[in-house]
């Protein structure tokens, strides 16, 4: 009797693993991690909302809506001239509307700082509103702008986060596209931390898992000192540097030299 050749289909053994098994852990590892780097760097950066009362709140959404809102929307939603102010918190806007910066004189490159249009009643009315639609960085804690850290771990840790832009002296400097990192000679503590915890215009966001409060707190000390202390080489030459101070020498010193040089060969003649 012939033997039947043909076989059935070999069944599955049930330790093999599934095709899609290994793409399924893939996917669950990267939402776990992602959602744990979520949790973390957003308890960082959040602050809850700040204890304004429903009045200022009120006050603030009527000066939102007759100053804010042509660009940001009614509701800080966003529209095609300016971004959503949603979870932006009172930090960003005690700092935009505190320095001038906002609103804008005109549209470019990034807003110019100007004297306040708003006083601070009016200021800290803005930023309990804004704060009130969600949470976000808020207003710092007054015992990190007292000026009492550490001058020089400020000084490293601003040569090591902030020179490449704002110079080593503080003194501010040109980026592309028409843009720049502007001086922090007088900028008060409060404005200069909240620029830290925010990223306005070009700047990044400096969270407590890049830099503590504390060491924004040293970062705000050594600021401090270079405005207290005067240039101990004499007149500064808007503390640009080498290059400033070289091209000060050619152009004044030595052409000063030939003047001078001119002058007596003339009078000699």
């Amino acid at each position: 009797m012939a033997e039947n050749t043909s076989s059935a289909p070999a069944r599955r053994s049930p330790k093999r693993r599934h095709p899609l098994a290994t793409v399924a852990l893939i996917v669950i590892g990267l939402l776990s991690t992602g959602g744990a780097y979520a949790l973390f760097s957003g308890s960082a950066t959040a602050q809850p909302l700040p204890m304004a009362n429903q009045t200022t709140v009120q006050e603030g959404q009527k000066l939102f809506a007759a100053n804010c809102a042509t660009c940001h929307g009614m509701n800080a939603e966003g529209t095609a001239n300016g971004p959503s102010l949603i979870g932006v918190g009172a930090a960003a806007v005690d700092f935009q509307v505190g320095t001038g910066r906002m609103p804008l004189a005109f549209q470019g490159p990034q807003g110019e700082q100007k004297p306040p249009q708003f006083n601070d009643e009016q200021t800290a009315a803005l930023a309990a509103y804004v704060a009130s639609l969600a949470p976000g960085p808020a207003i710092p804690d007054a015992k990190y702008l007292a000026g009492d850290g550490d001058a020089s771990v400020g000084a490293q840790l601003f040569r090591v986060n902030c020179a490449m832009c704002h110079n080593v002296a503080g003194a501010g400097g040109a980026l592309t596209e028409g843009k720049y990192a502007p001086t922090l000679k007088g900028v008060s503590a409060q404005h200069i931390y909240e620029a830290m915890i925010t990223g306005p215009q070009n700047m990044p966001v400096f969270n407590d898992m890049n830099l503590t409060p504390q060491q924004k707190a040293d970062i705000i000390t050594y600021l401090q000192s270079m405005d207290q202390h005067t240039s101990p080489g004499g007149f500064e030459l808007g503390s640009l540097g080498p290059v400033a101070e070289g091209l000060f020498i050619w152009i004044f010193g030595i052409g000063a030299l030939i003047g001078v040089t001119v002058w007596l060969t003339a009078k000699s003649n």
